[in-house]
């Protein structure tokens, strides 16, 4: 084992470090880290930042006790009890466990779980929930996988036909309301903590899923249906709306004329391709159409409701930038060969289809519109989550939660806005104690090298992670990611080419 010396303000602890790299492609176990499940951590003379006032607290100590913060407060006053480990923050920042609210399972438990908490991603909200996810959960619960708090929604609810390839994801195609009410129960059933419904469903199976819903005490959510307008989704009681698709229809002038056009798209199974070409046409008749009166009505009905938007906005850039995306990102090393070939697929035969690079300005003026939705919604009190929609072309595990924080503030959030998308709201959404850095919150954390709230980047400064009290430090966090990259490097290809690409689920 590796053993790191953690200087202290009282005296100096060996902590032990991680488990001896994985063999082959073996998952990290849970007990990796330094570990203290029972006993006490304190995090001291750290500045701890709130993401709900974002005073910055300097010389701060926080005491855990196993999976929860006991107390935190000036250095001076908070007691920390003989026994505990102590590691000295002097100089960094601590701020909660991020959260990823729209994520995919790649398939591989020793890839996607640990890249979550090297990043500082403590907790995620997989949107497509397959077995794969539910073991991770299960192995992560029990102490046998180290990862975040995974919270696993429904399989796809689409219309009839799905726009899905029934070969490559199995999702519950609805035709009518009848349908619709015995997918919401069927997959209440198999254990999804909500429902996911998706482009295709019709305004029937739509009513039909909010009223089944309501029913069962749980909550639907995911894309706003092509046959429904966003505000009656809304009102419906739509707990959230993934990716900036449908909101640019709703704050269109010419709104009746797309939702003509809309009825006119005829697609086949699996025709996924063909619901994307169709649909781009009527995206930038939305952005040259732009009302403000509309989009103030449509965002205070977000707000009332609150339904929360997750723009997933480093999804959006991969594809409207398809042409220019760096290919050679070094963060492809912690992924299989088989995603990355997954990506070049969809990139070439999905995104890139007939799109000739004359009309590469067009599209990235279309980002620079969707950049201005979800400022105006901010500024309108419309709450936002961060989701990154893993599983594109361009968004990798843990690392596009920071991607998505910066360009959350490139729309015009603060760094203290986006740190609050990623960290409270997601909490007050699942309806669970974290997001915070106070006693009784789960002691999930983030050490950074730099204040986040001078500059949103510095979230990518990691020094250390804390998850379900478990403290990993530099050197830990250091050999996780290599393990990730070991891993990945020893999954066998495969030659189904696109398995790595979700497209948008």
């Amino acid at each position: 084992m590796t053993r790191t010396t953690y200087s202290l303000s009282r005296r100096v602890v060996l902590v032990s470090g991680i488990a001896a790299a994985a063999v082959g492609v073996e998952a990290i176990p849970a007990a990796a880290g330094s570990g203290n499940r029972g006993n006490e951590l304190a995090l001291a003379h750290a500045t701890v930042i709130d993401p709900v006032d974002g005073v910055p607290r300097p010389d701060s100590t926080i005491l855990m006790r196993g999976d929860r913060i006991v107390r935190t407060g000036p250095s001076g006053l908070v007691h920390v009890p003989d026994g505990a480990t102590v590691v000295d923050l002097r100089g960094k920042f601590v701020i909660p466990g991020l959260a990823d609210m729209h994520t995919h399972g790649l398939a591989y438990e020793q890839i996607d779980p640990a890249l979550y908490v090297a990043n500082g991603v403590t907790t995620v909200r997989d949107m497509a929930g397959n077995a794969s996810v539910r073991d991770w959960r299960t192995k992560i619960n029990a102490g046998a996988l180290l990862g975040p708090r995974y919270t696993v929604g429904s399989r796809i609810i689409d219309g009839s036909p799905t726009i899905w390839d029934p070969q490559i994801l199995t999702v519950l195609s609805v035709a009518d309301a009848d349908e619709a009410r015995q997918a919401v129960r069927q997959v209440v059933a198999e254990g999804a903590d909500f429902v996911k419904v998706y482009s295709r469903v019709s305004e029937p199976a739509l009513r039909a899923i909010a009223a089944e819903a309501r029913a069962q005490g749980i909550r639907f959510l995911g894309h706003c249906p092509d046959d429904v307008p966003i505000a009656e989704a809304a009102e419906l009681g739509q707990a959230s709306f993934e990716h900036v698709f449908w909101t640019p229809f709703g704050t269109s002038s010419q709104e009746p004329e797309i939702r003509a056009r809309i009825k006119q798209i005829r697609l086949g199974l699996g025709d996924y391709a063909g619901w994307f070409k169709n649909i781009h046409p009527l995206e930038m008749l939305a952005a040259r159409t732009h009302s403000r009166a509309k989009a103030q009505a449509l965002y205070e009905c977000f707000a009332h409701h609150r339904t929360r938007q997750v723009p997933t906005l480093i999804m959006h850039q991969g594809l409207d930038y398809a042409r220019t995306l760096d290919q050679n990102d070094p963060r492809n090393r912690y992924l299989p060969a088989s995603s990355r070939g997954g990506y070049d697929y969809a990139l070439q035969n999905l995104y890139l289809k007939d799109r000739a690079p004359s009309e590469d300005a067009e599209w990235a003026g279309l980002f620079e519109h969707r950049l201005r939705l979800v400022g105006e919604m901010h500024r309108a009190g419309v709450p936002i989550m961060v989701g990154t929609d893993t599983g594109t072309p361009g968004v990798f595990p843990g690392f596009a939660v920071h991607d998505e924080m910066r360009l959350l503030v490139d729309a015009g959030l603060s760094p203290l806005a986006a740190l609050y998308a990623a960290t409270v709201e997601p909490a007050d959404f699942l309806g669970v104690a974290s997001g915070r850095i106070a006693g009784g919150y789960v002691a999930d954390l983030a050490v950074l090298d730099a204040n986040p709230l001078r500059d949103i980047r510095n979230t990518t400064k990691l020094s250390g992670v804390v998850v379900r009290g478990r403290y990993l430090g530099p050197d830990e966090r250091t050999q996780l990611l290599a393990d990730v990259e070991r891993a990945a490097a020893q999954i066998p290809d495969t030659e189904a080419a696109a398995a790595g690409c979700l497209c948008h689920r």
